[in-house]
């Protein structure tokens, strides 16, 4: 399973929606409150869960746009909101939604995200959003988007972030090497240039803060259990894969922190809101 396989997004989505900060949540919505519509782009959409998790906080009247390189994934994008959906329209272009009320029209784009995110940020929006994105990309596409997003004065907001943290139970020794080693592999290009990692939550507040944006920041950390086994090894899984492609663990070690049961895993991410401040 692969990364960004549809499969890895479906068996993620339930944590993703668990953890996120409602304290930034509830800023989201107070934002766009007294609105009755709004526009919404989306970044690396995948199976378009963060518009499953995000339209609940935003107006009666919503239109999306969902942007990712992969066009399967659209198409998995356009099952998985229809059966979400109350109901729902199929049009050339895209979706009708209808959920709890809320009237939500759905485009989808196939992008370049390294080269084509300035010429999205130039349709009227209301908010940019994006969910376990940022870490995957870069400190210089972070200051571009920032700057973007802040010329056009357009509410921001990302989840799930990844920031470094990750607590595995029962923890052993091998764990920290095991951490070093893949931090050192997130760093790695993932098409956005050498990506910034652990650090992506530090550099969006920073840079909104820069364009006199108001950030509000919060905790939205996988507390993974038992009931989460699928979960749990898929994660170690992918992250012994991770050490052995950028190497500094010998396999023996790699062998035996695979084989240990693990019963839980706390990986710590960051839910980020930023507002023009005036």
């Amino acid at each position: 399973m692969s990364e960004f396989a549809p499969e890895w997004l479906d068996l993620r989505e339930p944590a993703d929606l668990r953890a996120r900060s409602s304290d930034v949540a509830n800023a989201v919505s107070a934002r766009f409150a007294l609105r009755d519509d709004v526009s919404v782009l989306d970044l690396g959409s995948g199976t378009g869960s963060n518009l499953r998790a995000t339209a609940p906080l935003l107006p009666h009247r919503q239109s999306w746009k969902l942007v990712d390189h992969d066009a399967g994934l659209h198409e998995v994008a356009k099952a998985r909101l229809a059966a979400w959906a109350d109901a729902a329209q199929f049009s050339d272009d895209g979706l009708h939604l209808r959920k709890d009320g809320r009237e939500i029209d759905v485009t989808f784009v196939v992008a370049d995200l390294a080269s084509e995110t300035a010429h999205l940020l130039e349709q009227p929006l209301h908010l940019v959003t994006a969910s376990a994105f940022f870490d995957l990309t870069s400190q210089d596409y972070i200051r571009a988007l920032a700057k973007g997003v802040a010329e056009h004065r357009i509410a921001f907001y990302a989840t799930l972030t990844y920031n470094g943290q990750r607590r595995w139970t029962p923890h052993r020794p091998a764990d920290n090497q095991m951490a070093s080693a893949f931090h050192r592999h997130q760093l790695r290009d993932k098409g956005l240039g050498l990506a910034a990692g652990p650090m992506a939550p530090a550099h969006l507040a920073d840079q909104f803060r820069l364009n006199d944006y108001s950030v509000i920041e919060g905790d939205s950390d996988w507390r993974l259990e038992r009931s989460d086994r699928m979960l749990i090894e898929e994660l170690v899984r992918g992250h012994a894969v991770a050490v052995s492609e950028i190497g500094g663990v010998d396999a023996k070690t790699i062998v035996n922190w695979i084989n240990v049961p693990r019963t839980g895993v706390v990986v710590g991410h960051t839910d980020t809101f930023a507002a023009p401040a005036s």
